[in-house]
């Protein structure tokens, strides 16, 4: 079991609400046209870490935690990725989780379903060049949501 991991960056405040640690999983077929991270499209990319060795380092950091990358629901390890979402939440840590599935989509495929279940917080949706917005927060382009696991909208109450 074991995680492509990009990045983790500590303290950012761009990928959900407070300060948070971001965890940039390698790999994504979506490309998106404009994409901000392109380079994290390879599967192969990253550093091969256990979910166990990154919980730590989100932990560590004492910030919540946001996965990103690439697509975390396109992760070549899956079951690592659910496992480092039980851990960090276990550890009282709230979770968001940036993908270019729609929530429809989602739901339908058993295995993503189980795994948005532990979120908090998923940013749905692929990146549409031609609806790019700087006027929503936590978001790239007007055709994404913020919504808890259930698919209801989360109130940022910012």
């Amino acid at each position: 079991m074991s995680l492509k991991v990009l990045q983790i960056v500590p303290g950012t405040s761009v990928d959900g609400p407070g300060l948070r640690t971001s965890v940039y999983l390698a790999g994504c077929s979506h490309a998106c046209p404009g994409c901000h991270n392109p380079a994290s499209w390879d599967f192969n990319g990253g550093e091969e870490m256990s979910p166990d060795q990154v919980a730590e380092i989100v932990i560590s950091h004492g910030f919540n935690m946001t996965l990103t990358g690439g697509d975390p629901l396109l992760h070549s390890d899956l079951d690592a990725v659910e496992r480092l979402i039980c851990l960090v939440k276990a550890r009282g840590k709230t979770v968001w989780l940036y993908t270019g599935f729609v929530y429809e989509q989602i739901i339908n495929i058993p295995r993503l379903n189980r795994i948005i279940r532990h979120v908090d917080a998923i940013v749905d949706g692929p990146f549409i060049q031609s609806q790019l917005t700087r006027a929503l927060p936590f978001r790239g382009s007007a055709n994404q949501h913020i919504l808890h696991s259930d698919g209801t909208p989360f109130d940022l109450d910012l």
